[in-house]
């Protein structure tokens, strides 16, 4: 608890009406997400509701560490999801290709990225380089 003052008759109400416990479905999940979000739909959380919250939502960061897998996007796949996220356009990545056409033949496949392609796009993307390869798992020699 945030508050330091210990357990108050509120916060124990709180954990009465829906006690906390780890999430191991999909239907605890949704049980869960659904006192959260009546918990944020509230004007103003007390320090009690804040700190059951924080509780509810480490249950729920800690289910969807382990059931939901990212998946892995690499390369022109990363390029294009990066376009999306930042609501870009091909004419404004010409800066880092030169021209809009070969902007064009890289998301279309027709041309690889070079290392200077994903050194610049890291910069504009304040992002890793390594982020646009394929992340392999290290093989085992017998």
């Amino acid at each position: 608890m945030t508050s330091g003052t210990g357990s108050t008759s509120a916060y124990i109400e709180l954990l009465k009406t829906f006690p906390p416990r780890p999430i191991n479905s999909e239907e605890e999940l949704l049980a869960t997400q659904k006192v959260i979000d009546a918990l944020i739909d509230r004007e103003e959380l007390t320090p009690d509701e804040q700190d059951y919250l924080n509780v509810l939502g480490t249950l729920v960061y800690e289910y969807e560490q382990k059931h939901e897998t990212i998946p892995d996007i690499f390369g022109v796949e990363l390029l294009k999801a990066l376009i999306d996220e930042f609501d870009l356009r091909q004419k404004d990545l010409v800066p880092i290709f030169k021209t809009e056409s070969i902007v064009s033949a890289v998301l279309n496949g027709q041309r690889q990225l070079t290392v200077e392609h994903i050194r610049n796009l890291a910069d504009f993307f304040h992002i890793s380089p390594a982020a646009f390869f394929e992340m392999r798992s290290p093989t085992v020699e017998r």
